[in-house]
């Protein structure tokens, strides 16, 4: 570069500095006086950082607000599950001595429950109702209320009689099976 490219390029770059006003007065109607702060280069650079890092600060608080609202929703929405299924296995708690009820009914031969006591154990099992069937097997405390006792040559205790059907709701004991342990 020689000596006049060098002057051609130092007037451009006077001409290129911009003041503070001539910065807030974008269309350039700002009037110029003795009072003006020229700015250089570096300062505008300073300027373009800071005002830089200010959006990304921004963005990163919009990006944090939107995933806390993320998990929000989220955490609302298993709340909302819970509590659903809550009511739902209480309705089934509820159901139980109807269907307790019907099975009685059933053991005694009365006329006309079998198919209502079939068709509400079905329901019940299609939603996420599963008896508990322990007859001849291992004792289980979680699974099994021990009411009565018999003498057994039996290593381990197991059931000799179910006296009240137990249910799992959705792999749940909702109610456990009132048995006999023989053992």
């Amino acid at each position: 570069m020689n000596d006049h490219d060098e002057s051609a390029a130092e007037s451009a770059a006077d001409d290129d500095v911009l003041t503070p006003e001539i910065l807030d007065d974008p269309d350039g109607s700002a009037t110029t006086g003795p009072a003006r702060r020229e700015l250089s280069v570096e300062d505008l650079i300073e300027e373009l950082e800071r005002v830089t890092a200010e959006r990304d600060g921004h963005f990163d608080a919009r990006a944090r607000l939107q995933a806390e609202f993320d998990n929000y929703r989220k955490r609302v929405a298993a709340q909302q599950a819970e509590q659903a299924e809550r009511a739902a296995e209480s309705l089934v708690g509820k159901l139980l001595p109807v269907l307790d009820a019907c099975d009685a009914a059933v053991a005694h031969a009365v006329e006309g429950v079998e198919p209502i006591a079939a068709q509400l154990a079905a329901v019940l099992e299609r939603e996420g109702l599963e008896p508990i069937l322990p007859l001849e097997q291992p004792f289980d405390p979680e699974f099994h209320e021990a009411v009565m006792h018999e003498d057994g040559d039996a290593d381990a205790p197991t059931v000799a009689a179910v006296l009240r059907t137990g249910y799992l709701w959705k792999n749940r004991v909702i109610r456990p099976a009132m048995v006999k342990v023989r053992g």
